[in-house]
């Protein structure tokens, strides 16, 4: 896709994710942008989001203290870090910056994990309508990404979201229901998602809430 040779702003990003795009860089010290538009594209669908037994025994566990949106530097920053595995970040600081003035608007939210008191995994993504756009996720404890993922669905679910945007379809995603529709129908069902309303906030507070509370939503 095209790099963005323009000065992007917020606003900018919010209309591109409404008409089906959204902005990548090459990795963390390339500073342009650029659109991408995926041939096919990957949700969840809410209603058929998998959970392993293993997985939901820890989520019941309440082993991990779950919170929304009170560390986003700290969840982007984890995000940024380079994978265990080698891969290169796409965030760079144009990405970083545009981010944190959607969460400070309101359309950017995060998942947070922690353990006791260090955060230890996360998610963060985009609100818009009944549509929720994953960006990226992280984890330095083994589960932390797993069960902000299960705490993301169910807080969708119960919140009356339609649509969960992954961008793109990876083995760790399949194995919770992720699959890949063509563009054409995801465009369908973005137009459909943006012209309802959700409520990322319709949820009782930033209190904890069991894992227990969490699986009766979600099976």
């Amino acid at each position: 896709m095209p790099e963005l040779d323009f000065e992007i702003t917020p606003e900018i990003v919010l209309k591109a994710y409404a008409a089906g795009i959204f902005p990548m860089a090459e990795d963390a010290d390339d500073p342009g942008l650029f659109w991408v538009d995926p041939q096919f594209r990957g949700i969840i669908p809410i209603d058929d989001f998998r959970i392993s037994r293993r997985l939901a025994r820890t989520v019941k566990s309440d082993r991990f203290n779950v919170r929304s949106d009170q560390s986003f530097e700290g969840v982007i920053s984890g995000c940024a870090q380079s994978r265990m595995n080698g891969e290169k970040t796409w965030i760079n600081e144009r990405i970083r910056s545009l981010y944190s003035s959607l969460f400070e608007l309101g359309y950017c939210h995060t998942i947070e994990v922690y353990n006791e008191e260090q955060l230890v995994g996360g998610l963060y993504g985009i609100t818009l309508g009944s549509a929720f756009f994953g960006e990226s996720m992280f984890h330095i404890e083994r589960d932390a990404s797993k069960v902000a993922l299960v705490h993301l669905v169910a807080r969708l679910k119960r919140n009356n979201f339609t649509l969960i945007d992954t961008q793109f379809v990876t083995d760790h995603l399949a194995g919770f229901g992720a699959i890949e529709i063509p563009r054409r129908r995801y465009k369908d069902l973005l137009q459909q998602a943006i012209c309802q309303s959700a409520d990322w906030d319709e949820w009782p507070g930033n209190c904890s809430i069991s894992g227990t509370d969490i699986l009766s939503i979600l099976i």
